[in-house]
């Protein structure tokens, strides 16, 4: 019944999806073009994350000591770039953006060339608008940050 009710629908022209075929007729499915729609999927996916990977490895030359950098001007410089906004005013993270920054930052070089060249969601400060000395002074900011509390010293979470 459900099937007349359509194939009326559709010789009245008020359907134009044809979903339903009149009794005894079937859509016949195309095993190839299922089969080319998955391939083109799988290659797509394939693709993007070689591109992905690839981002990913640029090298990153390894320093023993980071340089000197100004503690409070460094906080500034986190405030005033708007690195809070996304990490945290103490750098700790934030569920919706950025990630942890402090205590423990990555090592400077590292943290120099992210800056720089990031492959995520942040914007790249290159040399024109950020200096080496002001990636110091907040390279030094993130260092100076306390480690938080262990979860065990906490009365609340016992």
């Amino acid at each position: 019944m459900a099937a007349s009710f359509c194939s009326a629908r559709l010789q009245a022209g008020v359907c134009s999806i044809r979903r339903c075929r009149p009794k005894g007729q079937h859509y016949k499915t195309s095993l190839s073009a299922g089969f080319l729609a998955f391939i083109l999927a799988a290659t797509l996916l394939l693709v993007s994350g070689k591109i992905a990977r690839a981002g990913a490895s640029i090298p990153i030359p390894q320093e023993e000591k980071p340089p000197a950098g100004n503690i409070q001007t460094g906080k500034k410089l986190y405030i005033s770039y708007g690195c809070f906004e996304c990490h945290g005013r103490q750098a700790e993270g934030t569920s919706v953006g950025g990630p942890r920054l402090g205590p423990n930052p990555i090592s400077f070089p590292a943290f120099s060339t992210y800056v720089r060249k990031p492959t995520g969601q942040m914007p790249p400060f290159t040399a024109k608008v950020t200096s080496e000395a002001d990636l110091a002074d907040i390279y030094a900011f993130l260092q100076s940050l306390p480690h938080p509390p262990k979860a065990d010293s906490i009365p609340a979470l016992k």
